[in-house]
């Protein structure tokens, strides 16, 4: 027993006695700003006279995150110009911006007068008529192109389609309303809003600017869009409509709704073929509209100016 306790390297302390069990425990302490992940391997080695426990801890590094679940509608969320874009669209084609929209009917009192429009029905369909065959799409492709000539800064190009947009109204009403709306339009969003390159556009444009042109032309001076301004633009032009039937018939309030809820598509699909367009495929197909807006000229008892 002697010799083979002098084989073995003497401890500094006192000798280990049999069976004694010496506990090594390897701590490594690491200070990082990741989170980590702490595994504990324990090994254990067993003699007839000493037992030696070795503790390893290995550290396995993660990447820390400190952001909150992103929101479900975060993607559709809209950036500050997209939000002051949709804000003046909404306020420009409101009913309540002041363009006089609501004392014309585009010939719609003479169509109630003569019978042609008699209830709701019948003036759901000869709106339908207008939008897609009609005013409704010639305008619609009028402010497309007048939009694309002054974003493109093309001051010729803007001047022909403002004179080719004012020689196809079909009557003096007609010719009048859209004047009278283009001007009014112009001249309070220039007030309200002051726009760089605004007067270059309006001067190119010359004395006469009918109202979807003026429209086009101030959204782009702007930088909105051509598709949205084109989708509230109908959706204005589409609300006087009905809002005059309504009190010419007249309807009431759930009726006009239901009227411009089931002319929704028809705006969707004629503000899709307008984009699409050239000033070549401008074009009516409706006679009686464009015969009810002459002829209100010398209607009798007249509450519109058109």
């Amino acid at each position: 027993m002697r010799r083979a306790m002098r084989m073995r390297p003497t401890p500094r302390t006192d000798m280990i006695m049999p069976g004694t069990i010496t506990v090594i425990t390897i701590t490594t302490v690491v200070t990082t700003t990741t989170v980590v992940t702490i595994t504990t391997t324990t090994i254990t080695i067993i003699t007839t006279s000493i037992a030696i426990t070795i503790t390893t801890t290995t550290i396995t590094p993660m990447l820390m995150t400190t952001s909150e679940p992103v929101p479900a509608d975060a993607q559709s969320r809209m950036t500050a110009g997209e939000a002051a874009a949709l804000y003046r669209l909404m306020t420009w084609l409101s009913p309540s911006f002041p363009v006089g929209a609501f004392s014309y009917s585009s010939g719609i009192e003479w169509a109630v007068e003569a019978g042609d429009i008699a209830d709701a029905a019948s003036l759901r369909d000869w709106l339908a008529a207008m939008l897609t065959e009609g005013s409704g799409f010639c305008d619609a492709v009028l402010l497309a192109q007048a939009h694309r000539a002054a974003s493109a800064g093309d001051d010729v190009g803007l001047r022909e389609i403002a004179e080719l947009a004012a020689a196809f109204v079909p009557s003096r009403e007609r010719q009048l309303e859209t004047t009278t709306q283009g001007r009014a339009f112009i001249d309070i969003a220039r007030s309200a809003w002051a726009c760089e390159g605004l007067d270059k556009m309006v001067a190119a444009c010359g004395s006469v600017i009918v109202y979807p042109v003026a429209v086009g032309l101030v959204s782009a001076a702007h930088a909105i869009p051509v598709a949205p301004t084109m989708h509230a633009f109908l959706h204005a032009l589409v609300s006087n409509w009905i809002s005059a039937g309504a009190r010419l018939v007249p309807l009431g309030q759930t009726d006009s709704q239901r009227i411009l809820a089931a002319l929704e598509g028809d705006v969707v699909l004629t503000a899709k073929r307008a984009l699409e367009s050239s000033l070549d495929d401008l074009g009516s197909a409706t006679f009686r509209a464009d015969l009810a807006s002459l002829r209100h000229e010398t209607q009798y008892t007249r509450l519109f100016r058109s």
